[in-house]
């Protein structure tokens, strides 16, 4: 359990550098990024590279026993670069370059640039491949920030056939896959196929989603570029990248094959004032520690990018500057986010940033300290945290390595695939819904539960769990269907499970497809929902709404809830359940409340914005309510903390 910190060398005098090394140490710091964005500093004109600054503060970091995680330059390539190669540029759906002026000016199909990565990447690996200090890489920044996975540039066009190519072989396969009979579409080479942008009205959805497939693997060629340079030049350092929240544009699963650790960055304040997710009253409550679920449901969605291993990349620390409102966090609210992290795995949490910038784009985004070098109050929280983590070490008579490797995995898998996000992204049929947003609405009704969660993906082995949720799975492989049918704990499928087939069409036996060997139904209607419809459902495991989206189903399974019209909208038995709408929080809290007594599994009914995480002996309860709570684990003995918790406060405790 490390603490860490974003820090920009070239944006202060070098005669600050050993000052902050030395102030980083006082509070807890242990490791520190560096460099992220410093391409312009490195190489200012083509070929002229100056290192000398990194090579000092990299040196004056060590010599204070700071390991650094060092960032490729790649989000912010120069202006001369652009100049050289502005074919390099991306172009947004209607066609327009997205030019120079911020970051991420690149499209990640372009084979110019991929080259000049190469060479800057080399450039650095190896000349800081063996340094001391360098105990990480982070290849590039944000994948995707600003809306950038997407590319409509020439260079687009000539991976998506050279993509399309591959998979298909032949354009009479690919017309049969895209039902390209239907208006008129049928293609006579992969030359003719164009970009799914600017069309008269909606482009194919087969067509979208094989873009934006194509898109994602883009994104893993580029990365594991990267990935292999720095593998060779720097052997045995962990590899990371700091992915994003309610980000789905590329698959992460996919990227996270070719690194050591899954990282994210966490603005709980920023992502509750932005969302459409959020309703005005929870944006109210939460205004300033976060939904009580954002921090938790990304750590498990990345935990499970980065097979086993998470960190916290940048940790907000004050308020932010990019969100349409950026209150300031409750005091006590940093240290709150620290410890969900912790809770739920993450070896290492990193605040960003170090000192909050007085120039340029990020001017208002707080850090560690003010923009005058003093502490604010995120640092006070941070050296809290460092000064509990001893504490915490001493209790259990480990070491904080030894912290580690407490085991993190829950009893619970709910399946995120990126696949199915996108499939029911570009055809939602109803704006109210989205996948993400109810895969995040079902962790939530888990997590109100008491309930530990993995997020896997739809790949992963399913024996060590009790209870397999899932969300929406458009669609069911083979291979998936084998391990669902040997699964022996309790499965629940939700609503648009097995709706869609691999090439993004509608099942011969119709929903939920191949899971009607598992579940007999069939979804014969569906009825999708504005939001200002909502319909009362009821039954032997409760009562409720419905909303966003509603599906007849037929089937002699037995009925444990249904709508106000008498149709099944919760059916199964045994093992095997499947819920045919999209319910509200205390319908859904109700039924998963069954199916987790089903698996054997106990269950809490926690007060509102309360919640608990186990990891190995270790008991985590976090209150994100405004007003004070008290609650106490049974059979567990006080670490840290009280049972009585004041808003933003955690307590540790340790099952006797």
């Amino acid at each position: 359990m490390k603490l860490g910190v974003c820090y920009y060398p070239e944006h202060w005098p070098k005669s600050r550098w050993r000052a902050d090394a030395e102030h980083m140490r006082k509070i807890g710091i242990e490791y520190v990024r560096v460099g992220e964005f410093s391409w312009s500093t490195i190489e200012p004109t083509p070929g002229e590279l100056h290192w000398q600054w990194l090579d000092e503060s990299l040196d004056i970091l060590h010599e204070n026993g700071l390991k650094v995680i060092l960032g490729t330059p790649t989000a912010t390539p120069p202006k001369w670069l652009v100049d050289r190669y502005p074919g390099m540029l991306a172009k947004d759906e209607q066609g327009r370059v997205r030019g120079f002026g911020s970051r991420r000016h690149y499209t990640f199909a372009s084979l110019e640039y991929r080259e000049e990565c190469r060479r800057i990447t080399s450039l650095m690996a190896q000349r800081y491949g063996q340094h001391p200090a360098v105990a990480s890489w982070q290849t590039d920044n944000e994948f995707g920030c600003h809306d950038t996975i997407l590319s409509y540039a020439e260079a687009d066009l000539a991976a998506f056939h050279i993509w399309l190519k591959d998979k298909y072989g032949t354009i009479e396969v690919l017309n049969q896959a895209w039902g390209n009979v239907f208006w008129s579409m049928e293609y006579r080479s992969f030359d003719e196929i164009e970009l799914p942008n600017l069309t008269v009205t909606e482009a194919n959805p087969s067509h979208r989603v094989d873009f934006q497939r194509c898109c994602s693997d883009q994104v893993v060629a580029y990365n594991k570029l990267q990935v292999d340079i720095l593998r060779e030049h720097s052997a045995g350092r962990d590899l990371v990248h700091n992915y994003m929240g309610f980000f789905t544009a590329f698959d992460h699963h996919k990227v996270g094959q070719d690194l050591d650790v899954a990282s994210w960055d966490t603005y709980p304040l920023g992502f509750l004032d932005q969302e459409v997710i959020y309703s005005e009253e929870e944006k109210h409550t939460y205004l300033r520690v976060g939904h009580p679920d954002f921090g938790a449901f990304h750590h498990d969605l990345y935990r499970g990018c980065g097979k086993g291993r998470l960190w916290i990349m940048e940790q907000q620390p004050g308020p932010v500057n990019w969100a349409p409102h950026n209150p300031t966090p409750a005091d006590g609210a940093v240290r709150l986010w620290t410890w969900e992290a912790f809770s739920h795995g993450a070896e290492l949490v990193s605040y960003f940033r170090w000192r909050q910038a007085p120039f340029a784009q990020e001017q208002m985004h707080a850090g560690l300290l003010r923009p005058d070098a003093e502490e604010a109050e995120a640092a006070k929280e941070a050296a809290q945290v460092a000064q509990e983590v001893v504490k915490l070490s001493a209790a259990l008579g480990m070491d904080a390595d030894e912290l580690l490797s407490l085991p993190s995995a829950g009893k619970v898998a709910l399946m995120f695939d990126y696949d199915a996000c996108w499939s029911l992204d570009i055809q939602p049929q109803s704006r109210a819904y989205r996948y993400l947003f109810w895969c995040y609405r079902m962790y939530e009704g888990l997590r109100e539960l008491g309930l530990s969660v993995d997020i896997i993906p739809s790949n992963a082995p399913l024996d060590t769990y009790q209870m397999l949720v899932l969300p929406a799975q458009a669609h069911i492989s083979d291979d998936l269907l084998a391990r669902l049918e040997a699964f022996d704990g309790v499965l629940l499928a939700g609503p648009r499970t097995g709706s869609k087939t691999s090439n993004y069409q509608i099942p011969e036996n119709l929903a939920p497809g191949p899971l009607a060997k598992l579940m007999p139904l069939q979804v014969e209607r569906v009825d999708a929902l504005p939001n200002h419809t909502q319909m009362a459902v009821s039954g032997a495991w409760g009562e409720g709404l419905l909303k966003h989206w509603h599906e007849q189903i037929a089937t002699d399974l037995p009925c444990l809830l249904k709508d106000n019209s008498g149709n099944p909208v919760l059916v199964g038995q045994g093992q095997h359940y499947y819920l045919g709408s999209c319910l509200d929080n205390g319908a859904l809290k109700a039924s998963l409340a069954k199916l987790a007594e089903k698996a054997g599994l106990e269950t809490y009914y926690l007060p509102k914005g309360v919640r608990i995480r186990e990891r190995g002996e270790l008991i985590f309860v976090m209150n994100y309510a405004s007003q004070t709570i008290d609650f106490a684990p049974e059979g567990a003995e006080l670490v840290i903390g009280s049972r009585r918790l004041e808003t933003a406060n955690i307590a540790i405790w340790k099952k006797c």
